[in-house]
């Protein structure tokens, strides 16, 4: 998560501590519509220190020539990987009155980055310094009810240009399962499964309360308040998804909000490490 301010040095501190422990970092682009540092410059600093970012980029706050210019600026700066989003409502945020923009949405985004890759210009024809060179993807929500909708909003994104679905926190390994099944592999789509830290029930009863598509299970919110120390058994939680989503997904995407330093001992617990990737 960039910062809420204008000194990056706390945020590549931290990401430092994990190098040759993960493979990338995804870098939020005003998650939750919240003010902070620009993700492109975040993940431009992260490049610079050796380490390989996952830039997201939102819709919400930026006309096409906006996110154009970002997406060309970002081919220049070296960073490749890309997650296109549709972007968390102004409403969500802490600036509510600000304008929203949302004149593309996900798959178009996607579409834009196909063309770009494929050298297109939007206005005459060819870009004049060839393609770009981005590796897309695209977010998807295993818990959602309707399977069938969002198998058709994933074939949507898939034919857009995602090559990876990176998911909302997931909780039961089966709900996994079921979406890799059912959904992401008919589509040849690799997923990179969501596995988010809680920290106590208090946060987990939060998180089902107000995040769209959350459903921390009852059993998992009893064995955090039982615990006599429920950071530690977030933590443990957090390891023993980890340790099955990697056999069920292609990856796991650790969310260990304003926890970072936690996602060294979570990778620890579930014995996982870069070479066995």
């Amino acid at each position: 998560m960039p910062p809420r301010g204008g000194d990056p040095s706390k945020v590549i501190q931290r990401a430092k501590k994990l190098a040759g422990k993960v493979h990338a970092f995804n870098v939020t682009d005003g998650s939750r519509a919240v003010m902070r540092m620009s993700s492109m410059a975040v993940g431009k600093l992260l490049l610079e220190a050796g380490l390989e970012p996952v830039l997201q980029i939102a819709c919400r706050d930026r006309n096409r020539i906006g996110l154009q210019s970002d997406l060309l600026g970002a081919n220049a700066l070296g960073i490749k990987n890309v997650l296109c989003l549709t972007g968390d409502p102004v409403r969500v945020g802490d600036q509510p009155e600000a304008k929203q923009v949302s004149e593309f949405e996900s798959i178009r985004l996607l579409k834009q980055v196909s063309a770009f890759n494929k050298g297109e210009d939007p206005v005459s024809g060819k870009l004049v310094d060839g393609n770009t060179d981005f590796f897309a993807g695209a977010a998807a929500d295993p818990n959602c009810h309707s399977l069938s909708g969002l198998r058709r909003r994933l074939e949507q994104k898939r034919n857009a240009g995602a090559r990876f679905l990176q998911t909302q926190m997931v909780m039961e390994t089966k709900t996994l399962e079921h979406f890799c099944r059912d959904v992401a592999n008919p589509l040849e789509l690799p997923v990179i499964a969501g596995v988010f830290l809680l920290k106590s029930a208090k946060n987990a009863l939060f998180i089902n309360r107000v995040v769209p598509g959350a459903c921390i299970p009852e059993e998992i919110v009893k064995r955090l308040d039982s615990a006599k120390d429920p950071a530690s058994e977030g933590v443990a939680i957090a390891a023993e998804q980890t340790k099955q989503f990697l056999g069920v997904a292609k990856g796991v995407h650790l969310m260990a909000i304003k926890a970072e330093e936690k996602i060294a001992e979570i990778l620890d617990q579930a014995e996982v490490s870069l070479q066995q990737q």
